[in-house]
């Protein structure tokens, strides 16, 4: 598993949105990777996804920060 948070945020998101925010420039895919973390530690659900399927809820916490546009 990669240590650098923008490498475990790009490996969580699908191929399609993984290309789009790879391609953005390293300062606003650190804030995005910043802004998953924030919804991982903060969001209650995901603590519950996250002990069935941990690549499931940081898939999920990815898709809702790249939803809301955060960043």
């Amino acid at each position: 598993m990669p240590k650098d948070p923008v490498e475990r945020f790009l490996a969580a998101l699908d191929p399609d949105r993984r290309e789009a925010v790879g391609a953005k420039p390293r300062e606003e895919q650190e804030q995005l990777a910043a802004a998953w973390e924030r919804e991982l530690e903060a969001d209650d659900e995901l603590d519950t996804l996250d002990e069935l399927s941990p690549p499931a809820a940081e898939a999920e916490a990815a898709r809702r920060v790249l939803d809301r546009g955060t960043g």
